[in-house]
């Protein structure tokens, strides 16, 4: 099925108008940064945290300039993120392309984060929300802590799932419940309407993280990292937190410490890797996964009226689920 044409029917103009607006502000007329920020643009992407503000926008009320400055702000911020995370994870691709830090230098890469960091600011500015731009500065906090709660966790030894939640809330989460609940309040949604939406979008980014950790059990060119990539960063992921709570192998749970203690060679991830498999590990993220899926069409049945729209939402939240990479 063809996802993201239904995605996009009802918004496709209001998409165009944001990406000749985003790729605007990712323009400067002069010598390096302006070559970093054609790398950056050139990466693309599907566009999906935009095109969840628009259709949220349009879900409660109209797509307006406030809607496109503050999606633009909120791109802008999760562009500036990634380009800083690749530096904290010294990490050579980024979809596929090479990463800003690999290109050019930790250094180019750390100030073009905070020159992105900045036309984001910038941009949000321009909607005179208060409300759009405080939850937009809070978002960089919540960002930011979530990175440091990550390393924070790598040096803890228990193994946890609430801790797993805990990272995907301030981080992969709270984009999307930033791109939902910006998108309501930008077409004049009650309070109500706003936290309704905030929570479809937590849990729509609950999925996607999800998703993207059952990427790491398997080759896959098209994903553009190798099997165990998490692990080797020192993370562990629901599929093997589920089988190390739920089976009782000392030697598993010794090769997950070495995991974040950093010492996991790549033999060793393989086995982890097959364990998971092994004991459940991918079926209970599955599970896990149509939960929430149940929690959010419940949101599209309660407040989406417009068929159009509820059909597009229901669109995203089942490629978000069904996509390979």
């Amino acid at each position: 099925m063809d996802y993201l044409s239904l995605i996009t029917q009802p918004i496709e103009k209001d998409l165009n108008d944001f990406i000749a607006l985003f790729e605007r502000s990712l323009t400067h007329t002069e010598g390096l940064l302006s070559q970093v920020l054609e790398h950056i643009r050139q990466r693309g992407g599907k566009r999906m945290r935009p095109m969840l503000i628009l259709l949220m926008a349009k879900c409660y009320g109209r797509i307006s300039s406030v809607t496109q400055n503050a999606g633009v702000g909120l791109e802008l911020l999760h562009t500036a993120s990634l380009v800083h995370d690749d530096v904290v994870d010294e990490s050579s691709e980024r979809r596929g392309q090479a990463s800003v830090n690999a290109t050019y230098n930790n250094k180019v890469a750390v100030l073009t984060g905070d020159y992105l960091l900045s036309t984001a600011l910038l941009h949000v500015s321009y909607t005179d929300n208060q409300t759009i731009i405080q939850y937009l500065s809070e978002l960089g906090r919540t960002l930011a802590s979530g990175e440091i709660l990550q390393l924070s966790n790598i040096q803890n030894q228990e193994v946890s799932e609430d801790v797993y939640y805990q990272v995907i809330k301030q981080k992969t989460a709270a984009l999307f419940e930033a791109c939902a609940g910006i998108g309501a309040l930008s077409a004049g949604a009650t309070p109500a309407q706003v936290e309704a939406a905030k929570l479809f979008g937590q849990n729509l980014g609950i999925i996607f993280q999800i998703r993207d950790d059952i990427f790491d059990y398997y080759e896959s060119k098209e994903i553009g990292k190798p099997t165990g990539n998490d692990m080797a960063e020192g993370k562990l992921t629901l599929p093997i937190i589920y089988a190390l709570r739920n089976t009782r192998y000392e030697s598993m749970n010794k090769l997950a410490m070495k995991v974040k203690n950093g010492t996991i060679n790549t033999d060793e991830i393989a086995v982890l890797v097959e364990f998971a498999k092994a004991n459940g590990g991918i079926d209970y993220a599955e599970r896990r996964m149509n939960e929430f899926r149940s929690l959010c069409l419940d949101f599209l049945d309660s407040e989406v009226k417009d068929a159009p729209i509820k059909s597009a939402l229901r669109a995203y939240v089942d490629f978000v689920i069904e996509r390979n990479k």
